[in-house]
């Protein structure tokens, strides 16, 4: 069990968050390795070799790492972190949400513009509803997310939503079920960690922001 009190999932490998101190599943941290001549470089699909270095999905706990030079403690060597490290991190995690969703496009398991998504929505055809933070909150609240936890995502901007539609923007979009889906959301919200609010991220009627 962990500090607050969750049961830990089985089975879902942790690391320890070098900020905070804590463990949690690798989905919900970021992690870094120090590249050709100890820069701290970020490796969002947790790939790269080297020593892996992990901090929490959190604007907080990352801006904290770099201020206390957590990393070179962590590297136990001398590094180089950039001092736009956050938000070096933060754009490329909405440019891996941008790809994913527009990958699901491509399959078919995505679609976007009000009348389609509220039609996926009515036909139960939706798993995920996907809104422009920077959207009306009056047009968004015309929508309800589906039922459940995690199905309305709402961190991406109106042009970013755009990019992975071949659009100039797109205020409303959504996904079928599926394992592409589910790389979203998880990548999604590791975004909405370190993504400050823009605009009004009004979400649909009773839904849960990532």
């Amino acid at each position: 069990m962990t500090r607050g009190g969750r049961v830990k999932e089985r089975d879902a490998p942790e690391r320890r968050c070098i900020a905070t101190g804590e463990s949690q599943p690798k989905a919900g941290l970021i992690r870094f390795v120090a590249g050709p001549g100890g820069r701290i470089v970020p490796d969002l699909a947790q790939k790269l070799p080297g020593r892996g270095i992990w901090v929490s999905a959190d604007r907080a706990a990352l801006d904290t790492a770099v201020k206390k030079r957590l990393f070179a403690r962590a590297a136990k060597q001398s590094v180089d972190v950039p001092e736009t490290l956050t938000e070096d991190v933060t754009r490329q995690l909405a440019a891996r949400v941008v790809e994913l969703i527009a990958l699901s496009r491509k399959a078919g398991r995505a679609v976007a513009g009000y009348e389609k998504v509220k039609s996926w929505l009515d036909k139960g055809e939706a798993a995920i509803l996907i809104q422009a933070a920077d959207g009306s909150g009056r047009g968004k609240s015309k929508l309800s997310s589906p039922p459940g936890k995690g199905t309305y995502i709402g961190v991406l901007t109106a042009q970013e939503l755009g990019l992975a539609f071949g659009r100039e923007h797109v205020i409303h979009a959504a996904l079928a079920a599926g394992r592409l889906t589910e790389r979203v959301v998880e990548e999604a919200a590791r975004l909405s960690g370190l993504r400050k609010t823009i605009g009004d991220d009004t979400p649909g009627k009773g839904t849960k922001t990532i």
